[in-house]
């Protein structure tokens, strides 16, 4: 996939530990050959300032559903919806994703479930066509208390393009949706605009496959994950309890822990917390739970993930200095690139080094906001 060589030149590089202002940057065989300050080689490219960034690495985004199925009961061809979400994920400076992949499936909701076999073909199929953009990888969301999660991970996780599994409990009145109104707003959202009286049967069924599975598949999941070496993951850690066998499970990243109490103890045992950037985004938790620049400022914030918005992963990150003044743009910067990329064994990217894959982003500012203008994933331009 490589591209012919070429400099890049009067360009801001944000490298991990600091900005290097009017500099170049060679790549060379899908690689970073080179970088310097001032005058650049001869025929290089002048990009006029801009700054130039590490392409993005994602590690926790549903947004592939939204492709596949646009509206409720609208289900779109699987290969092309891979082939939009890429696209749009590109255009976003998004260069590696792990494609969040739902393995459940729940009767009773109307949206999308019990189909990441099919939708992990369809990505297979498209990377193997040539269709794809950015580097895709799996990411599996097994939700703990359904009946038939243990079988349908232990048939994905075997893949070699599967990098992350977390282990996730919805359970109407914990966790995320304490708040249980917040759920029937999610669900009212998401599944047509069912009533309460639906609500009421589905959280009932839900609290009874918790009572029923939810230790056993828990117990036998982390079991899977290291047979086959899979990196785990927490989510919605709220309470000491789960904070503490987080830490026991060995999980290397915490996703939206949903208090700073929680936060603080997974960041300091070494866990990586990540959170949404839609939150610190839009400035609060659409769940009610704890506000991402909070932890931002408390210095427990390690990894954004753009989750449901592709766009917010650039706007969050660009921003964080701004919210939390104590973290510089090459610390902000590293919470998309470098940091998510370590998380998951990736290290041969998310940094602008000698050596390193050649997957860049270059920006530039306009209004405050971000711009995405170029694109490149192994020396090659893709966006």
């Amino acid at each position: 996939m490589a591209h012919e060589p070429f400099v890049l030149s009067n360009a801001r590089l944000v490298l991990a530990d600091h900005v290097v202002e009017n500099a170049w940057i060679a790549l060379d065989g899908g690689k970073i050959a080179e970088i310097g300050e001032g005058r650049a080689p001869d025929r290089a490219e002048d990009i006029g300032g801009d700054y130039v960034v590490p392409g993005l690495v994602e590690l926790h985004t549903d947004h592939l559903e939204a492709h596949v199925m646009p509206r409720p009961g609208v289900r779109w061809d699987p290969v092309a919806a891979v082939m939009s979400y890429d696209a749009q994920l590109s255009t976003c400076g998004i260069t590696t994703v792990l494609d969040s992949l739902r393995v459940w499936r729940e009767d009773g909701a109307q949206e999308l479930g019990g189909e990441a076999a099919a939708l992990a073909d369809a990505v297979a199929t498209a990377r193997a066509s040539g269709m794809l953009r950015a580097d895709h990888y799996l990411h599996l969301r097994c939700e703990v208390p359904m009946p038939d999660v243990v079988a349908e991970a232990s048939a994905l996780i075997g893949r070699p393009d599967v990098r992350l599994m977390s282990l996730m409990d919805h359970t109407p009145g914990q966790r995320q949706f304490r708040d249980q109104s917040k759920l029937r707003e999610y669900y009212r959202g998401k599944s047509g605009g069912m009533t309460d009286a639906a609500l009421d049967v589905l959280f009932d069924k839900r609290r009874e496959y918790s009572r029923r599975h939810a230790a056993d598949n828990y117990r036998d999941l982390v079991a899977l994950a290291r047979r086959h070496g899979t990196p785990l993951a927490s989510h919605d850690d709220t309470t000491h309890e789960h904070v503490a066998q987080s830490i026991e499970d060995g999980v290397a990243i915490a996703e939206f822990p949903t208090t700073v109490a929680a936060a603080e103890g997974l960041h300091a045992a070494g866990v990586s917390v990540l959170m949404g950037a839609p939150n610190l985004v839009r400035g609060a938790s659409h769940s009610g739970n704890v506000a991402t620049a909070d932890l931002a400022r408390a210095g427990l914030l390690d990894v954004l993930s753009s989750d449901y918005v592709p766009a917010s992963l650039l706007l969050a990150a660009m921003a964080l200095p701004r919210v939390a003044p104590a973290i510089a743009l090459p610390a902000a910067i590293r919470t998309i690139t470098k940091t998510p990329a370590a998380a998951v064994g990736l290290t041969d990217r998310g940094e602008i080094a000698d050596g390193k894959r050649a997957d860049l982003v270059r920006i530039r500012v306009c209004r405050d906001l971000p711009v995405v203008v170029s694109v490149w994933r192994e020396g090659r331009r893709v966006a």
